[in-house]
């Protein structure tokens, strides 16, 4: 099959490169010159763990090209996937659907026979329906289905997500439309990864779901930690005799400083918008994000009082400031909302992180960035584990303690056990629920 991919950002090109190793002919198409140059020369524009090699094995296979060309990528095109960017809209919490219809509204001008016209973006319930209704006033002669196909990738572990998929979820309104989707997945469903099919609306309010529901369980694990600091208990003991419970799973009960990235902070505020729209308050939602915000506030005076309630003049050393490991996204981390805080309280900060300086020089002004948590701990008064990236796990804690001005620590990922850093030589260290 030829699939068309406008968007070759972390979703499209993400699924670009994955069809291409299915075996497709995939064009991916983007509006802006130096991303296509960049990806031309084989430059992957994100950080994702084998991406870089995967698209270049397709590339060379001639399964994959990239294009600014619209009506290129559409010659002879079964499939046109819309993969932009659906932001938090200022001001009201939605989803901006800019992108999306303008991305409709260009495919229907463009398009020369049927074509299904895939939603991969995050959009609220019924955008599906308003892309055919773009579509078909833009060209009234076009023949077309539209179908929803959300994606649920991890970041720094999109490819086996994709190849390995606990699902995919396909939403069509015709049989017709279900074939070329069925088609399009024909290799998951060979090696019996299931394919749920459904109408649009169910599809879109899956991923919207889905997302909430985990994201709940990040912030339910974060609130139980708070109460264990306060009754002695300890909240890795406690995720685990929950996670065991096959009801509940394991995943995603890792107490931390809260969660971010790129969806689950705008996929929260869509949902809860949508159900304010449709008179069905999503209460439980709702809480979850002003918890969310709440506990990265806690965090700051966590760390406030390891500088003995005053940053002012204090180093801090920050490990880690991208939203999770294995990506250089910083989207909503919580890195955005600590940092500033520290800096506009006087501290001089320092900060480590494999891959996140790019995104984080603009978005973390103020702050110092060094090359190794060995360099950022010198002569500092206080070190954080922010994210836990592999390169942290395993510092020799006695080195870093007899470097440092003052040896507090602030593991906020409890990658650490307190008596390992308490007879390492720190004075002082604190984690999460512990």
């Amino acid at each position: 099959m030829k699939i068309a991919m406008i968007g070759t950002g972390y979703v499209g090109l993400v699924s670009g490169v994955c069809f291409s190793d299915f075996g497709h002919d995939v064009v991916c198409v983007d509006k802006d010159p130096a991303k296509i140059e960049k990806l031309e020369r084989g430059e992957v524009p994100i950080f994702e763990p084998g991406l870089e090699d995967l698209m270049a094995r397709n590339v060379a296979a001639g399964r994959l090209s990239f294009t600014l060309d619209l009506a290129e990528a559409l010659e002879g095109a079964d499939t046109v996937f819309i993969a932009v960017g659906t932001p938090t809209r200022r001001g009201d919490g939605h989803a901006d659907l800019t992108y999306v219809m303008a991305a409709a509204e260009e495919i229907a001008r463009t398009a020369k026979k049927y074509v299904v016209i895939v939603t991969k973006s995050t959009v609220p319930v019924g955008t599906n329906r308003k892309v055919h209704d773009v579509v078909a006033k833009a060209n009234p002669d076009l023949e077309f289905d539209v179908a929803s196909n959300p994606e649920f990738l991890r970041e720094g572990a999109a490819i086996d997500d994709f190849m390995r998929p606990d699902r995919v979820v396909v939403g069509v309104q015709s049989d017709r439309a279900a074939k070329v989707m069925a088609d399009v997945y024909r290799p998951l469903f060979l090696r019996d990864f299931p394919i749920v099919t459904t109408d649009l609306e169910s599809a879109e309010m899956i991923k919207y779901a889905a997302n909430a529901f985990l994201a709940t369980k990040i912030t339910f694990i974060n609130e139980i930690a708070a109460l264990c600091e306060k009754t002695g208990g300890d909240v890795k003991e406690v995720s685990r005799g929950m996670g065991l419970d096959g009801r509940i799973g394991n995943k995603f009960l890792h107490a931390g400083p809260g969660y971010g990235g790129s969806c689950f902070p705008k996929d929260t505020s869509a949902l809860a918008r949508i159900g304010q729209e449709y008179a069905s308050p999503m209460l439980i939602t709702e809480a979850v994000i002003k918890v969310n915000e709440d506990i990265k506030r806690r965090m700051i005076e966590k760390l406030r009082d390891l500088c003995d309630g005053n940053f002012n003049g204090k180093t801090v050393a920050i490990l880690g400031v991208t939203f999770k490991p294995n990506t250089d996204d910083m989207r909503d981390a919580p890195s955005l909302t600590i940092v500033p805080a520290l800096v506009g309280s006087g501290a001089n900060v320092r900060v480590v992180d494999p891959q996140g300086r790019q995104e984080g020089e603009a978005l973390l002004p103020s702050v110092t960035w060094v090359e190794d948590p060995y360099e950022a701990a010198k002569d500092a008064d206080l070190i954080v584990v922010l994210t836990e990236w592999n390169e942290f796990r395993a510092l020799d804690l006695g080195r870093i303690s007899s470097e440092m001005r003052t040896a507090h620590m602030a593991d906020l990922r409890n990658i650490y056990a307190s008596a390992d850093a308490l007879s390492s030589g720190f004075e002082r260290y604190d984690s999460i629920g512990r």
